[in-house]
């Protein structure tokens, strides 16, 4: 028979068949022995954000393509199109690991870091005597407090909390109030005892916290909050070149810091002895079950 098509020839039987044929399955796309063709274009891939593979037997493989370079084939999960390991994702993931350190939190401790030798060269400029110096050392002393206020605020709220965030916030805070205190015990204007009670317990605190960090954490007081409070207070009034009342004030206000940081850090040390304690005695307690 000539001049029918082979389309036409298949008639009714041809579409039954192709009525017949499971759901979704790829229909055969001209290779060689009838095989199914299951590979997709690139650019075919591009275009729909899923490619989809051939393994042996025929069964595809997809995978998304979206957010990913590399390809999904048999055994190469995780692997580039030419079976290499994509190590993107790693350094990808680093890369914001690494970033995610500079954020406002750490901006901010870092901005109190920087403002400590400023500090100190605006305090002692001029012999330290000169009221307008004084002044901007003041303001220096007083941002950089400020910052502290709002620093582990803000990481705590907004999932901010970094490892180098909880070395460096420390270090800043008793940075600033020590670099402080000695300029002033320097210049004659506080007692050098007073400056040895209060870095000596900032100090010992800070040490305290670390030999009993393996039995849990000491949490802050707020008779901590209210001495760091007040020590700022203090210190800022003596920073700044006051007379008359001001400076009888200024003086029984560190009266009131002095007390309160030794108050606190007795405080501080009975915590610590009832948390190794507590510490102590769970760990016997669980040896001893552990054997029975």
């Amino acid at each position: 028979m000539t001049g029918v098509p082979a389309s036409a020839a298949g008639g009714s039987s041809g579409a039954r068949r192709a009525a017949a044929s499971p759901a979704g399955r790829p229909r055969p796309g001209g290779t060689p022995g009838g095989e199914a063709s299951w590979a997709r274009t690139p650019a075919s891939a591009s275009a729909t954000g899923s490619t989809a593979g051939s393994v042996p037997g025929g069964v595809p493989v997809t995978g998304s393509t979206s957010n990913s370079d590399s390809h999904d084939v048999p055994g190469g999960e995780g692997r580039d199109g030419d079976g290499h390991p994509a190590r993107g994702r790693k350094i990808a993931a680093a890369a914001v690991d690494q970033a995610s350190v500079w954020n406002i939190a750490n901006l901010l401790t870092m901005l109190r870091l920087v403002l400590v030798p400023g500090f100190v060269a605006l305090m002692l400029a001029d012999g330290g005597d000169d009221p307008a110096w004084r002044s901007f050392a003041w303001a220096a002393f007083a941002v950089a407090m400020i910052t502290d206020l709002f620093d582990g605020h803000l990481a705590r709220t907004y999932n901010l909390v970094t490892d180098f965030g909880k070395i460096a916030d420390p270090i800043a805070d008793k940075a600033i109030m020590g670099a402080a205190l000695i300029c002033l015990s320097v210049l004659g204007d506080l007692p050098w005892w007073v400056t040895g009670i209060i870095l000596g317990r900032e100090l010992g605190i800070t040490l305290l916290r670390f030999l009993v960090i393996r039995y849990g954490v000491i949490p802050a007081s707020r008779g901590g909050k209210l001495k760091t409070l007040t020590q700022g207070v203090a210190v800022g009034m003596y920073v700044l070149a006051l007379t008359g009342w001001l400076a009888t004030l200024r003086f029984w206000v560190m009266a009131a810091a002095v007390v309160l940081t030794v108050a606190t850090g007795l405080d501080y040390v009975r915590q610590a002895i009832v948390l190794r304690r507590q510490g102590i005695a769970e760990r016997k307690a669980a040896s001893e079950e552990t054997r029975s």
